[in-house]
């Protein structure tokens, strides 16, 4: 069940990917070019929204500093997965509201605190290699998604 759930949020982040991209004019300031010879699992593991993207082997921050975006494939067990995605949206509902609107703050605190938990699987944010942040950020945003299970 897992594996098909797993399966199922790549192929909902590569549809939406897919999606975004074929209604871009490819213009206006910020404008970055798409590729055409990005692999799926890559594309899953650092994007549900236009908005999340690095290029391969950089990092993505938001305005306020908080890493939103890894440019790795991400790497994970479905186990990890799982509970980071429920730690993630456990967190999330407790303070309510709109589950998207919570990713950053989510992200902020799990970066910001440096504390080792299932939502970083267990080992703290800093000490965590480019392709398993990107599957912790794959977990969160699964989970604002309500894929989590």
């Amino acid at each position: 069940m897992r594996r098909r759930l797993l399966r199922l949020s790549a192929a909902v982040a590569v549809a939406g990917v897919l999606a975004l991209t074929g209604c871009s004019d490819g213009g206006g300031e910020g404008a970055q070019p798409s590729s055409t010879q990005t692999s799926p699992q890559a594309t899953a593991s650092t994007t549900t929204t236009a908005a999340r993207t690095a290029a391969p082997g950089e990092v993505g921050t938001s305005p306020g500093g908080v890493t939103t975006a890894v440019g790795a494939p991400a790497e994970s067990t479905e186990e990890e997965y799982f509970q980071a995605c429920d730690a993630a949206k456990t967190w999330m509902n407790e303070r309510g509201g709109d589950l998207k609107a919570q990713v950053e703050p989510y992200l902020a605190e799990i970066q910001k605190s440096d504390a080792a938990g299932p939502g970083t699987f267990g080992t703290p944010w800093s000490q965590l290699q480019p392709a398993r942040q990107a599957a912790v950020i794959v977990a969160v945003e699964a989970a604002a998604d309500g894929l989590c299970g």
